[in-house]
């Protein structure tokens, strides 16, 4: 049985497996899109439900043999939970009150990124790089903070649509920030009123914009960088051990032939003497 389950568990993981279930994933995310479409819906509404029970059932299949395949190890993987929880959702009932779960899905296309190596390495980067983005952001928001007060106070009696108040000022920031009609839609207005504006908006934009913007690239490349670094390491290690285990295999083998010899010798020695 464990020799059934470890075969099982490394027939799943293969990269042809692997390729089937991203092409299935693909498919799925396709016939999801052309239901969007009413007269596709009606003329071929039965072949895409058919299509959507079919990949379903292979989903729950292969859940169904990688839990049988590895356990409770299966459950120490955030990945596998991660698909679990998305079929899991694709089971429920859609008739009723859960019938907006029927939306849900689409969700199984996110599956793509628990298949592709390269996805997976994004994502987790991703997370590695929380802490470094939050210190970030709280220091972003705290900057927002200062200079909508400055402009609530400066432009709140002549502009009150865009700095009336600080949530207003906060929003209006945020605008500026992301380059969207700032010059022409906000900046030139308010330049015509306060000439020396230009400053306000400059300072924010080179603040805001430009430094802390790319300090959040800065944080999610070197979490990538540190994190292929180990991948890289640890795919070492694990090739060192299998030449280290592969060696000591044909040492045993060795061992083995010298010993058979040497029985080989005493016989035919044993032989000659009678």
């Amino acid at each position: 049985m464990l020799k059934i389950r470890q075969n099982l568990g490394e027939w799943i993981e293969s990269t042809q497996v692997r390729y089937f279930l991203v092409a299935i994933i693909i498919i799925n995310g396709i016939v999801m899109g052309l239901e969007t479409s009413p007269i596709i819906k009606e003329n071929y509404g039965h072949i895409f439900v058919f299509i959507d029970r079919v990949i379903l059932l292979i989903f729950v299949l292969e859940l169904s043999i990688k839990i049988f395949a590895f356990g409770r190890r299966f459950f120490c993987s955030g990945w596998n939970i991660f698909d679990f929880l998305i079929v899991g959702i694709a089971l429920l009932p859609n008739n009723g009150a859960l019938s907006i779960l029927r939306v849900l899905r689409i969700l199984r296309i996110l599956r793509a990124i628990s298949m592709v190596p390269s996805l997976r390495l994004v994502i987790e980067s991703l997370l590695h790089a929380v802490p470094g983005i939050f210190s970030i952001a709280s220091i972003l928001i705290v900057l927002f903070y200062i200079f909508a007060v400055i402009g609530t106070t400066l432009f709140a009696a002549d502009f009150p649509l865009w700095f009336g108040s600080i949530g207003k000022s906060m929003y209006t920031l945020f605008q500026i920030m992301t380059l969207e009609s700032w010059s022409m839609g906000i900046a030139r207005p308010v330049m015509d009123v306060f000439p020396y504006a230009w400053l306000f908006f400059v300072l924010f934009l080179i603040i805001a914009s430009f430094a802390m913007m790319n300090l959040f690239v800065a944080v999610i490349v070197d979490t990538m960088q540190t994190l292929h670094a180990e991948r890289r390491e640890i795919q070492g290690k694990n090739e060192v051990k299998q030449e280290q285990e592969h060696l000591h295999q044909q040492i045993d083998e060795l061992k083995q032939d010298i010993q058979e010899l040497k029985v080989l010798i005493i016989t035919q020695n044993g032989t000659k003497k009678e």
